[in-house]
Order: C-alpha cells, then structure tokens, then sequence
C-alpha cells in the first residue's frame, strides 16, 4: 500500500467538567469501550474496530474544550524526518519522551498557527479489536459492538485564526491534500479549509473563528447511513441533546448528526463521503451555497453550528 507518513488522527483528548457524566455519556451511551483510568482521573476510549490501545482521552476540567489531537505516522524515522521539516516552517518542536503519554512512544509537540496544540507519535500499543488476525471473522463477539455502534474515530473540526497557515503547514510539511474549502463568495477569504492524508473526504478541518485553539467537534465513523439513524434513535431515547439531526453534508457527503456531551462539547456520527485521491480536484464552495454546502437535504444554515465552539 502506498499510504505512509502521516497516517491517520490517532488521538483527540477532550476535556470534560464531570468525569462519571461524560463516562455515560462516551461510554455507555455511544458505545466506545474504556480501556483505562490513569492516577490522574484521565479516561481512555477506544472505538472497537481500532486496533490501538486508545484514541480518545478525557480529562476533567473547569472549563470543556481540547486539550491537544495527535496523529500517528507510519514509522520512528518519519517521526524524526518530519521534526526538521516542522523546524523549517518556522514551529518550535518539544520532544515528549516515551511512556509519559501511556501505551505511548515518544512525541513531537508543536503549536499550529490556529494556537492548536499538534502531536505525532509513531508508536502505540495495539490491544486489537477482539478478532484475532488470523482467520479473524467479520464479526466480534456479543457486547463488543454496542450503542452507536462507531467504528473508528474518523475526523476534527477545529476553529482559529490563520489557517490558511494551517492548510499550507498541512500540505507542504506533512503532505496532505486540500480536499475542499468554503470561500467568502466576494473576497474569496477561507472560511473552511478540509484536508485529507488518506483517501476520506477529510482527515482534519478547520474553520474560521476569531478566537485562538477552539474545538468544533470530533467525529466518529460509523458503517453506514443505517447506522446514522440507529444513532438518532438512541440519542433520541436517552435526551442526548442534538445540534443538528440526521442530514447530510454537501462538503464531504457525509451523512450525519450532531449532538452534545455534557460538557457541551460537540460530537459527530458520520457515515459515507466519497473517495479521495491525490489527483482529485479541490472542491471549493462559496457563501450562496452555504446552506447545501453544510446540509444538502434541507440547504438550512443554522447559526448554532457556526457559532457555538468550545
């Protein structure tokens, strides 16, 4: 396969202010398992088809947001080769050295022009998702596959200044593709920026927004648009509160809902998208569509979605 170097968002790490209502609410209400409570109260979550020990990290806190997203790379030497070229764009790097991270290898720690903190790390343990890898099957065991039934977690959305810094950091440094963008139909200012390193729609994105290092929402990949509506049926009977029900994006095609952790917090269920390759054009939306280009199936703007941030 010729996919390397950068490889996938491994890790988001989401600050929560009630530990045992977000554990509810990520645990048993969207399903993710939990693989780990550290002496510091922090929570670890895996989704079942992942095969690394965790990808999503809770901490309790005063206030909700981001704490930091990491994404994992293909191997130790990559890690090392992109160091110099963050270096290059002109990033201070911190090192982060093996195990302070848990079930983690060492890290490379820098801030993007958005005032997100970044991490890359090669090395995770890997706990695997029940089914062995050898004749594996296609189906785990009863209980494994549960709530909102998430397969993996899929993307971020992530809001600041600069980033159209972002997007070249993204491209020139760590080879990603500008999948698509939403442009001020005038000016031609970006107002969102999509960027994939794999062949999704998008791997990461980022909009927008006055205020520095803001969090709009992560996402979690389900199997389908079926499973969308399972979702909803289950936000629905446990008054999970919802941004915006099951729709579907002109950006990426995804279908999708939005909803809310406790902590207000926003959280995506997402299935479907096209495929991306490198050669595939960028697709660039401006704002007299922006009702299709968010929700296609009722082309209806709605102001929390652009607005609310934590």
């Amino acid at each position: 396969m010729a996919l390397r170097g950068v490889l996938r968002i491994g890790e988001v790490a989401i600050r929560v202010m009630d530990i045992e209502e977000a554990r509810e609410h990520y645990g048993q209400r969207m399903g993710l398992l939990e693989v780990m409570r550290d002496d510091s109260g922090r929570v670890y979550y895996k989704a079942w088809d992942e095969h690394d020990h965790h990808s999503i990290v809770l901490r309790q806190s005063d206030r909700a947001g981001m704490d930091y997203f990491a994404f994992k790379v293909y191997d130790d030497d990559t890690l090392t080769a992109l160091e110099g070229r963050i270096r290059a764009f002109g990033l201070e790097v911190e090192h982060i050295a093996a195990g302070v991270y848990p079930k983690s290898g060492r890290r490379l720690q820098f801030v993007l022009p958005s005032g997100h903190v970044m991490q890359l790390y090669a090395e995770k343990e890997q706990i695997g998702n029940t089914l062995g890898v050898r004749n594996p099957g296609v189906l785990p065991d009863e209980g494994v596959i549960r709530g909102f039934r998430i397969n993996r977690l899929d993307h971020c959305l992530l809001g600041g200044p600069n980033i159209d810094d972002n997007a070249r950091l993204f491209r020139e440094v760590f080879d990603f593709d500008l999948s698509e963008r939403l442009i001020e139909v005038d000016s031609e200012m970006s107002l969102a920026l999509f960027l994939s390193c794999s062949t999704k729609p998008h791997d990461i994105a980022f909009v927008l927004q006055p205020e520095p290092n803001r969090f709009h929402h992560v996402s979690f990949l389900l199997e389908s648009t079926y499973d969308v509506i399972h979702a909803a049926d289950l936000i629905g009977k446990y008054r999970i509160p919802v941004d915006v029900g099951p729709n579907r994006h002109g950006v990426t095609r995804g279908a999708t809902i939005y909803f809310f952790d406790p902590s207000g917090n926003r959280n995506e269920v997402f299935a479907g998208g096209y495929v991306h390759y490198p050669d595939t054009p960028t697709l660039t939306w401006d704002t007299t569509e922006l009702g299709a280009a968010t929700f296609s199936q009722d082309n209806i703007v709605r102001e929390s979605f652009l607005t609310v941030l934590t």
